[in-house]
């Protein structure tokens, strides 16, 4: 038996209002065991209700008109830190001014580390890509060992002074200080950015900045990690240590350093020894210093987020002809798009 049709405006604004709350809360609210939706499951899950029957084409158009898609799932991570604000506006001026700092004899550098990564080899050779197809690569591989990397890079210059280990422990953090000072010109101040990490407030680390600052250290002063991070965060020394938030590791330039590391030697690395590894990396940190090495643009003053973009102001929606160029919301905006639970909004 053929399905009767309908008309395209036959639904009332609560049978659709009522697909989109349905499509936005999770599938166990409604009852359905799927851990994510689907048409069809948004199509069963209607007909449970007794609701007006919908097609999944109909579904699909008003999930795009709203521009919704429930199949899809990002990951987000935000800092509840109750400092978060404070030290972010503490911290992302020294990236704003790095090159202003940088030629008033003061220096702002960020670490990052890169553990555990795996020196693989490919068990079978890659095959040179041909005309029309990429490169193909075989799954197996075979392991030799793990490195720990870790990296400092200097903010005005956007270059880059490394460590390459075994393992990251607290004597482990400490080394690269002192492999990282001796090669940094002489300059008034350092001002060291580095992760929120127990082996960067450690002993060893104290010990090292209290020798470079010519400032005693008193090992029963330094007993509690508390007490070690008010002595590497003191601002009269000239190695001053910043520490960011919980989950702020986006603070740092040391993420976009390593992130472009990643991308242009890590990912696709092929390596038959651990000595192999240590000089390919070695020679790919020289290049990059030498030839790409570049200061970043840094944007974010520290302040804090606000609610999204409405829907009626997206790209998406002005590209297809459905902006709206009013400033009250539109359908499902205001219903599907609440405000963020920030503190306060950005000046």
């Amino acid at each position: 038996m053929p399905r009767a049709r309908v008309a395209r405006g036959a639904f009332p604004p609560s049978a659709r209002l009522e697909v989109m709350a349905m499509a936005t809360r999770t599938p166990t609210a409604s009852h359905c065991p799927a851990t994510r939706w689907s048409l069809d499951d948004l199509v069963t899950a209607l007909q449970q209700r007794r609701l007006a029957p919908m097609s999944r084409s109909r579904i699909w158009r008003l999930l795009d008109e709203a521009d919704r898609k429930p199949p899809r799932r990002v990951s987000w991570l935000h800092s509840h830190a109750p400092d978060l604000e404070a030290k972010a506006q503490a911290i992302c001026p020294l990236s704003l001014n790095a090159l202003r700092f940088f030629a008033h004899d003061r220096m702002v550098m960020c670490t990052e580390a890169k553990t555990g990564r795996q020196m693989l080899q490919r068990q079978y050779p890659t095959p040179p890509m041909v005309p029309g197809k990429p490169a193909k690569r075989a799954p197996e591989s075979l392991r030799h060992g793990v490195r720990a990397l870790i990296a400092a890079c200097v903010v005005a210059t956007g270059q880059g002074v490394w460590h390459v280990g075994e393992t990251r422990t607290s004597a482990d953090c400490a080394a690269p200080l002192a492999h990282v000072v001796p090669q940094l010109p002489a300059m008034r101040r350092d001002d060291w950015v580095v992760e929120n990490l127990q082996t960067h407030g450690s002993l060893e680390v104290c010990r090292r900045v209290a020798q470079w600052c010519a400032v005693p250290s008193v090992a029963k002063d330094l007993r509690r990690g508390v007490q070690r991070r008010a002595f590497l965060s003191d601002p009269s020394h000239r190695h001053v240590v910043h520490f960011p938030p919980k989950h702020g590791s986006w603070l740092t330039h040391g993420e976009l350093w390593c992130s472009v590391l990643a991308r242009r030697f890590l990912t696709r690395g092929d390596f038959d020894a651990a000595h192999t590894f240590d000089t390919r990396l070695a020679a790919y940190l020289e290049v990059s210093n030498t030839h790409h090495a570049h200061p970043y643009r840094w944007t974010s003053t520290g302040q804090p987020f606000v609610r999204a973009t409405p829907l009626s102001h997206t790209r998406r929606q002005q590209r297809q002809g459905r902006a709206w160029v009013s400033s009250r919301p539109q359908r499902f905006d205001r219903a599907l798009s609440p405000p963020r639970p920030y503190k306060r909004a950005a000046a």
